[in-house]
């Protein structure tokens, strides 16, 4: 049986796997599944630390592999300024944005239909031109109260497999991967942010939740934008 058939226990591995197994084992993981998929796998970019890590990790199993960013109007300049960095680099990273026009501070008054309109609808629109098959995330499951639950391998929508190959690693051991293999970073990571997202709606906190920063004084707060917990492959509608 192969990694992406795997039941093992994550809260075992998360512990029990030093930092080179775990390399090895997301490289695997990564490796087995472009086997499969082929040009159907394809690495969602969000330029936090955990996606850039990954893309470092999928372009090691192979330079072919493409990739995708979703970006939106309230991105920090910083952010911005490092995605045409990053794409410039890698003209494989595709960029998604969905320029609608939206209530003004819908992000205060409904945070989830912005993100919905904002954030998962373009990743929808990226699954389909890219004729995903099989994209590849940096979700970790030691990253905060909404992501405990969720499997190196899933299915979540049919048709559609998401790849969670640094799902075991600690906040500590993705920067020790950066900083050993020399990877660039948002440099929003020097002012102290932990955890990137859209400029209203990310803050920096001492809190021990690494998303405890994300839409503070919302029903969101630490929460998900929807990309990992809504359907991304047969929606009727435009998502507005």
């Amino acid at each position: 049986m192969g990694l992406l058939e795997n039941q093992d226990d994550l809260k075992v591995l998360v512990e029990s796997l030093n930092f080179k197994e775990k390399v090895d084992r997301s490289l695997a993981l990564i490796e087995e599944a472009f086997e499969k998929f082929g040009d159907g796998l394809v690495v969602a970019n969000s330029l936090g630390k955990d996606s850039v890590a990954v893309w470092d990790l999928a372009k090691k199993v192979n330079p072919k592999i493409k990739g995708f960013i979703v970006t939106t109007r309230f991105k920090p300049s910083a952010t911005k300024q490092f995605m045409a960095q990053e794409t410039a680099r890698y003209p494989e990273l595709k960029v998604f944005e969905n320029q609608a026009a939206i209530p003004e501070k819908l992000y205060e008054t409904d945070p989830d239909k912005c993100c919905d309109i904002l954030k998962v609808q373009p990743t929808r629109w990226a699954v389909e031109k890219l004729k995903v098959k099989c994209w590849v995330t940096g979700l970790r499951c030691t990253e905060g109260r909404t992501r405990t639950d969720y499997k190196e391998v899933e299915e979540r929508d049919k048709g559609l497999i998401k790849l969670n190959p640094i799902l075991i690693w600690k906040e500590r051991e993705v920067w020790q991967y950066l900083a050993l293999y020399g990877v660039p970073v948002n440099p929003l990571y020097k002012e102290g942010y932990r955890s990137l997202g859209c400029a209203p709606c990310t803050k920096i906190v001492s809190d021990e939740n690494e998303r405890s920063g994300r839409w503070i004084g919302t029903s969101k707060c630490g929460g998900e934008c929807g990309i990992h917990t809504r359907p991304l492959i047969n929606v009727r509608g435009d998502g507005i």
